[in-house]
């Protein structure tokens, strides 16, 4: 640990407390059917948009099997594999059904090999394509006759704007101006917005977005160009996105085409909009996550257990001493547990608060232990009792996790998910004496992207390396 990671940051500017207008308490903008409203929260009583999208598309492909004769299981199965993979993003603001043909013909032909089984292969293909068409087709009804109630002030998402520069003032009059994207600005933040006249009113420092989303009872957020650094502004939108709003990023640069897919990306007239996960990961992704480390740890430790054994006995004999080291680690936000290990040292000193271990301090079986990491093999009985994941950020100490949250940015970020016993920094090669910053960023870039496959990638990478360790020292 170098000390060279901890040096101070810029300060950056402060608004005058006089810059920030009063929030009204029933704010109105010029948009058609504008309302006025004081509640904090969604309204209630209505069908969001994505729910009665999902069930145009579920209706879409029930008559796809009506049409195609295959009235059955497999069929019933494939429709809901089919709605759950067209179905699996944010209902975008630009409702152009060209961009999505890509991705509903992906998901038409996804769930294809639940029917091939059972039905004959031209049947499953004219299966597939007529589920196609017919979600295209209803899709650009669908939009249509939104759009047509969205210029009538209904189904309107109110929407803040992070950002009061050009930018911001662009996107908001461009909502304001064509109500048929359904949603409605209710204000702008920033920490330091310009002395012009604005289109809506400011309604406090960026700090405050997630305090306005729930007193507006926002359901999108368009992030465009605001002065606060990133390390001010990335909690803040983090800790929005649990509260299941819809977060979308003005990319600086614009007006340059880039090649992010349009499947993936959103665009307001020009301005194109890069999505954010409304949480990271959702419901469904920790419960997957949690049942494949309880699957996989407890295969693991059957399969093991004699290695295990050998190991536990050949270190209680040479160290005299029990064989199994535990210490308390933080694995979690908010969570401890006591994680177990194989002892390799004879004496540790003050394990807590000691950062390093000199090599001379091993014995030889414990290096070796370390070296192939087997020492960590009994951690598969935290991650069996749900205390820890096979792949998260790797656990620290107490003493110097409340060390590293006060001195990096983001630190405590990093503990939105289980720990693990390795992770994307580790296979990166950040273990031991190495950055804390470089670990912060990578187990963050892991948390945002995190993905069942990434997990695969992450236990491939780690078991490719160990036994390369394992091979260069027994040379």
């Amino acid at each position: 640990m170098t000390t060279q990671e901890y040096a101070p940051l810029d300060d950056h500017v402060v608004a005058h407390p006089a810059a920030f207008a009063e929030p009204p308490t029933s704010p109105t903008t010029d948009t058609p059917g504008s309302e006025r409203r004081t509640t904090a929260g969604p309204r209630r009583g209505r069908m969001p948009p994505e729910l009665m999208l999902a069930l145009v598309d579920a209706a879409a492909l029930a008559a796809a099997i009506r049409l195609t004769g295959s009235f059955n299981v497999p069929a019933t199965a494939y429709a809901l594999g089919a709605l759950v993979v067209v179905r699996q993003r944010r209902r975008r603001i630009c409702q152009r059904v060209s961009d999505q043909v890509g991705r509903i013909l992906t998901a038409a032909a996804t769930p294809l090999i639940v029917v091939l089984p059972w039905l004959p292969a031209v049947r499953a293909w004219h299966l597939v394509l007529c589920s196609a068409a017919l979600v295209i087709a209803v899709r650009v009804l669908s939009n249509g006759f939104l759009r047509a109630v969205h210029r009538r002030g209904g189904l309107t998402e109110t929407t803040l704007v992070v950002g009061a520069g050009e930018t911001g003032v662009l996107v908001a009059e461009l909502l304001i101006q064509h109500s048929e994207f359904g949603l409605r600005p209710v204000g702008f933040l920033d920490s330091c917005p310009p002395p012009q006249e604005l289109p809506l009113p400011v309604l406090g420092p960026t700090s405050e977005l997630p305090g306005m989303i729930r007193r507006f009872g926002a359901r999108r957020v368009i992030v465009c160009f605001a002065v606060d650094r990133d390390r001010d502004l990335v909690p803040v939108l983090r800790e929005s996105q649990r509260l299941g709003v819809d977060i979308c990023l003005v990319p600086r640069l614009q007006e340059i085409g880039s090649s992010v897919p349009l499947t993936y990306l959103d665009d307001l007239l020009g301005v194109p909009l890069i999505p954010l996960r409304r949480q990271v990961p959702g419901r469904l992704g920790r419960w997957s996550k949690r049942a494949i480390d309880a699957l996989a740890s407890a295969i693991l430790l059957c399969v093991l257990s004699p290695l295990l054994l050998v190991l536990w006995l050949v270190v209680r004999l040479q160290s005299g001493r029990p064989a199994l080291f535990r210490q308390v680690r933080v694995t979690g936000e908010e969570r401890s547990a006591e994680i177990i290990k194989l002892r390799t040292l004879a004496e540790h000193g003050n394990p807590d608060t000691r950062w390093t271990v000199p090599t001379e301090e091993s014995t030889r079986l414990g290096r070796w232990l370390r070296s192939s990491h087997a020492d960590e093999l009994p951690q598969l009985m935290n991650v069996l009792r749900g205390e820890m994941s096979l792949v998260g950020p790797r656990p620290e100490r107490p003493y110097f996790a409340e060390r590293f949250r006060r001195e990096i940015p983001w630190y405590e970020d990093r503990t939105r998910m289980p720990a693990g016993m390795t992770g994307w920094a580790q296979v990166n090669g950040l273990q031991g004496d190495t950055s804390i910053r470089d670990r912060v960023r990578l187990d963050n870039q892991y948390i945002e992207s995190w993905s069942p496959w990434l997990d695969a990638v992450i236990l491939a990478r780690t078991i490719t390396a160990t036994v390369a360790a394992v091979r260069g020292r027994n040379r």
